[in-house]
């Protein structure tokens, strides 16, 4: 069709060549200007976004009726929450990627950034795995980590305050003590483990615990305040030196946090056939084998990287973090990431992503805001889930999902 004629359609009737493939979407902007693409798109993937079976809407709007596309701000929404001293903010384009196939549903998800190509790079490692039949991802472990740092009179002192926390010779009733302490202070918190690294007289207390789908570091800090008064008790000694003893690890390069985890530890797998890999990814099998241990395994060993044995895992993270009002800082850790590629005995690719620390969640924090909590929408699990942490899981499960699909398509390029 002439370019004069699609221009000379309603939106309606342009989204609706788009949804039946006589359009790509990517070409809206050159068929028609930038500012109606926006429009077109948002009505396209609003008609997408209705036949999923995961919306967790209260209402017949889309998600995406929410994300705003025009110049827009509630600043009573920043008071007190977000930011202060406001002079402004920072517009960021939102791309939309998808569908992936995850654990047996269509999924699609937003992520902001200035980064050129990075969701078309995205989308078409997304095309890839759902071809092959999907991805599967499975949660190993959640738990969200404080470590306060305590000084006492001696190192036999920490050392015996080591001893006490780690007790389990008589069924572990130290640890429900300090458990009793710790979920004094929450609804939804509980304390999971405790573990203590001592250095001379300092002890540094770390404490594991479930957050329900908050990202959960107020409720652990709250949590490890009540557990270090009821320390007290039993070691009158024992000075609080700081809340964080840099031992969580929180927005830092960490190897605690790379052995241990924080956060949801996340495991994602898919294979894809080798004509995908040919057809899609346009490169084959063993070639991307080879350079994913060459690259992401060889490589980033003899840069004595921790954590870092993937493509460009933080590229993602980053861009989903920014969209759905996660803490951008806590990048660092939640990119954690060693991608692991192999060649199967029918000549297909498998591939995995084990992520051990990614920090989410979709209550509080950055997620109250009107565009994040869209974009939490469009993934399908804006707010508190059906049951507390179901909702954070499910965004856990999109984030590991999402390196892959971009990893995957990066090293085919």
């Amino acid at each position: 069709m002439p370019m004069e004629d699609i221009q000379s359609l309603s939106n309606d009737e342009i989204a609706s060549l788009v949804l039946t493939n006589k359009i790509k979407d990517h070409r809206l902007e050159k068929l028609t200007d930038p500012d109606r693409a926006v429009i077109i798109r948002r009505a396209v993937y609003s008609h997408k976004l209705a036949t999923l079976p995961t919306s967790n809407s209260t209402t017949s709007n889309s998600p995406i009726d929410a994300l705003p596309h025009l110049h827009s701000l509630n600043y009573s929404k920043v008071y007190g929450a977000n930011c202060e001293t406001v002079i402004g903010y920072v517009p960021l384009p939102v791309g939309i990627v998808g569908p992936i196939t995850l654990n047996n549903q269509s999924v699609y998800f937003p992520m902001a950034t200035t980064e050129g190509c990075l969701v078309a790079s995205t989308n078409r490692g997304c095309k890839a795995i759902t071809e092959g039949g999907g991805a599967v991802s499975v949660i190993t472990r959640d738990g969200i980590t404080r470590a306060p740092c305590v000084r006492m009179e001696s190192a036999k002192d920490a050392a015996l305050l080591k001893l006490w926390c780690e007790d389990t010779t008589n069924q572990s009733e130290n640890f429900v003590q300090l458990k009793k302490a710790f979920e004094s202070t929450t609804s939804f918190g509980k304390l999971e483990a405790v573990n203590v690294s001592i250095a001379g007289r300092n002890a540094y207390i770390r404490l594991r615990c479930f957050s329900g789908d908050a990202m959960g570091m107020n409720m652990v800090s709250k949590g490890s305040l009540a557990v270090i008064d009821y320390l007290k008790t039993i070691f009158p000694s024992l000075v609080l030196v700081a809340l964080s003893g840099n031992v969580c690890t929180d927005k830092k390069a960490a190897a605690m946090n790379w052995i241990e985890g924080r956060g949801k530890s996340v495991v994602v797998e898919a294979t894809i056939p080798r004509d995908v890999v040919v057809k899609t990814l346009k490169t084959t099998v063993k070639a991307m084998v080879s350079v994913n241990i060459n690259k992401n395994l060889i490589g980033s060993a003899l840069a004595g990287v921790v954590g870092g044995f993937n493509a460009h895992a933080s590229n993602i993270v980053s861009a989903v973090f920014l969209a759905t009002g996660q803490d951008p800082a806590q990048n660092v850790e939640s990119s954690n990431c060693m991608t692991l590629m192999e060649e199967t005995d029918s000549g297909d690719l498998w591939i995995s992503c084990t992520m051990p620390s990614i920090e989410v969640g979709t209550v509080g924090g950055g997620t109250g805001l009107a565009a994040q909590a869209a974009c939490l929408g469009i993934v399908g699990c804006r707010g508190g889930g059906e049951n507390p942490g179901d909702n954070a899981k499910q965004l856990a499960h999109v984030v590991a999902a999402a390196v892959m699909a971009g990893g995957v398509s990066l090293l085919g390029a």
